[in-house]
Parts: structure tokens; sequence; C-alpha cells
């Protein structure tokens, strides 16, 4: 005599493992939601949590940051001194692109704070907004995040005539 028993997309008979006796199949998932057999509730994609670390945040700022005409380098003079010979010591590590920058990430949304040398006869206001547009529109494109705020402090300008603090040889031997 055939089973006429109406049957899911699985095989399940809808009646749940208990009522046959036997174990749940393969195919279906410990969350199946009770004798429909079905998987989860909702979308696949809103199952489980992501969360970003402020270092990733800052990876991203920190490299569309530098991508804008006009940003000379990050970070404060002493951070980058400071970096430059971090990198002349052997197994130092190479250069930071997370130096001059600060994130605090939430669930959803992220703070930044940049500090930036600006070359000398660039529009100051013209760089900020662009570091600005540039960081907001990358880490809200990589991330997912919402950017409620990006603090810029220029810390100092480049001059045409000066040498890169990174560039010089240090004192120390």
């Amino acid at each position: 005599m055939p089973d006429n028993t109406p049957r899911d997309q699985f095989g399940s008979t809808g009646a749940g493992a208990g009522a046959s006796g036997s174990a749940p199949s393969s195919s279906q998932q410990s969350g199946s939601s009770g004798a429909s057999g079905k998987r989860g509730p909702g979308d696949p994609a809103s199952r489980g949590r992501t969360s970003i670390a402020d270092g990733v945040v800052e990876k991203i700022a920190g490299l569309a940051a530098r991508d804008v005409v006009g940003v000379h380098a990050m970070g404060s003079g002493a951070s980058r001194a400071f970096g430059a010979m971090r990198e002349r010591v052997p197994g130092g590590g190479s250069k930071s692109v997370t130096r001059g920058v600060k994130a605090e990430v939430g669930e959803v949304q992220t703070a930044l704070d940049l500090e930036i040398v600006v070359d000398y006869g660039v529009p100051i206001a013209d760089v900020a907004r662009d570091v600005r547009e540039n960081v907001v529109n990358a880490v809200e494109r990589m991330t997912g995040l919402e950017v409620v705020e990006v603090n810029i402090a220029v810390s100092d300008v480049k001059l045409p005539d000066e040498d890169d603090d990174e560039d010089q040889d240090s004192r120390l031997q």
C-alpha cells in the first residue's frame, strides 16, 4: 500500500523525530522549529552575530585617509618618530597603518578620531572634508557599520624643504 504521508523538502513527514522513534536525519539541524521540520526562523544571514574589532576599523580608516591627496602622514610627530625608530630595529615591525587612528566600535555604529599631517599649500578644510568622506565610505562599505563621526586633528604641516621624521637617520647608534 503506498505511503501518502505529506513530506517536506528534506523527506521528513513533519511528525518529528520523536514520533517515529528514529534519529533526526543528517539534513535536519538541531535548531529546527518543532513539528514543522523546517530550519530555524528567518533569513540564514540573520542567524548569529558578527563582531568587528576596533583594529579592523582603524586599518580601513587609516588606509582610506592615506589615499587622499594632501595627506602627508598620519599621527603626531612623536608617534611618527617612535614608529620610525621601531621600524629600524630588526623584527620591530612594519609601518603601522593604524598610526594616527583611533576607533570606537559598537554593535552597529563606529566613531573615529584621526590625526593627520597635511602637505603645505593644500587647503586644509578641503583635505579634511575629503578624508572624512573617503573614510566614511570605506568603513561603511567594508564593515556595514554606520560611521557617526570622524574627528580630524591636523597636527602638522609638511613644508617642501623639511625632511621627513621617518627619513632622518637616528642619532642613536
